[in-house]
């Protein structure tokens, strides 16, 4: 019998893409979401079960009736600017939030919890590239939201024997090759799907936010993770708990990343060759906050996982995103 995992946060980007990927892998993927920016269009590989990550007597009821074996986190919200406007909305929306999950999972007998965390976790660190010891000093509540749930983590694998992998990422682009899901915001922020929506028409011109960096080209250079390899290592990490790798109320932290980067302009020039199309651009100038350049190695999830982000160069996280582009969106 197929074992299943709650994935929170199924109905989204990545966590659409993971629970394909799980399927995929013999398990069966219970998504819980309350569609804020999921979409009901996007759960198509195991049950959905609608509702609030704070509404603890919907998780139990969830818990008792799907019995997981372990849970995949990725309910969040994530936009910087938000998260310094409104950090109250950050603190209660991913920290509380995340508080009643674990104590739910620990009621329904589940100790195994794969979190997706994120770089934001560590703060500006401009031009160094990032790794599990890196010191975490985040710059806003999204990010210190993100550490503070590592965190409880922690505290409740010492106290109730939870254990849980934890992984932290910059920048995620591309699709699912077979276009069943597929990146779709309203409104839209990443730069990929942006520069699409550009050389399609969707948009008057992508902007470009500073050409003054002290960069090769001036525009700030991130580090970038295709989505079905970022998706690939949760499964590893879920593997890597499930087969006893990690020890009773132990954890382990991975960084993905490919080490180096990409730049504003090195997309966009690589978006225009992979659609042969133009891409209009504007300039504008830079935004508060932005540092130069923000990358993450990978070193531990290669060693440790047998990680492999072997999708994960320019041509190839636009080719599918282009594909899932011209056909994909989500209607409800």
């Amino acid at each position: 019998m197929a074992r299943t995992v709650l994935v929170t946060g199924g109905a989204g980007y990545i966590g659409s893409h993971a629970c394909k990927a799980l399927r995929d892998a013999g398990f069966v993927p219970v998504t819980y979401d309350n569609l804020c920016t999921g979409w009901r269009d996007a759960v198509k590989f195991g049950p959905f079960e609608q509702g609030e990550l704070l509404d603890r007597a919907r998780l139990d009821e969830v818990f008792a009736r799907h019995k997981p074996v372990a849970v995949m986190h990725f309910a969040a919200l994530s936009q910087v600017g938000e998260a310094m406007r409104e950090p109250g909305r950050y603190w209660r929306g991913n920290v509380c939030a995340s508080l009643t999950l674990i104590e739910a999972a620990l009621a329904g007998g589940v100790r195994d919890f794969v979190f997706s965390s994120t770089c934001a976790t560590y703060g500006d660190h401009d031009g160094v590239v990032l790794d599990e010891n890196t010191p975490q000093t985040p710059l806003n509540a999204y990010g210190a939201s993100k550490r503070a749930i590592e965190d409880m983590l922690k505290d409740f694998g010492a106290s109730d024997g939870l254990r849980s992998v934890i992984f932290r990422y910059f920048n995620v682009a591309g699709a699912d090759p077979d276009a069943e899901v597929g990146e779709f915001h309203r409104p839209e922020t990443h730069l990929v799907p942006l520069i699409l929506d550009a050389i399609d028409g969707k948009r008057d011109a992508l902007t470009i936010h500073g050409t003054d960096y002290p960069t090769p080209d001036g525009t700030c250079i991130r580090d970038y993770v295709h989505v079905m390899d970022l998706v690939d290592a949760h499964v590893l990490g879920l593997r890597h708990l499930l087969d006893g790798k990690v020890t009773r109320g132990g954890h382990e932290v991975f960084c993905l990343g490919t080490g180096n980067g990409f730049s504003v302009r090195e997309v966009i020039d690589q978006s225009g060759h992979v659609t042969n199309r133009p891409v209009p651009v504007s300039e504008g100038p830079r935004r508060g906050g932005d540092a130069v350049k923000l990358v993450s190695g990978s070193e531990k999830a290669v060693a440790v996982l047998g990680w492999n982000p072997a999708r994960s160069t320019m041509p190839q996280m636009i080719r599918d995103a282009w594909r899932w582009h011209q056909n994909g969106g989500y209607d409800g």
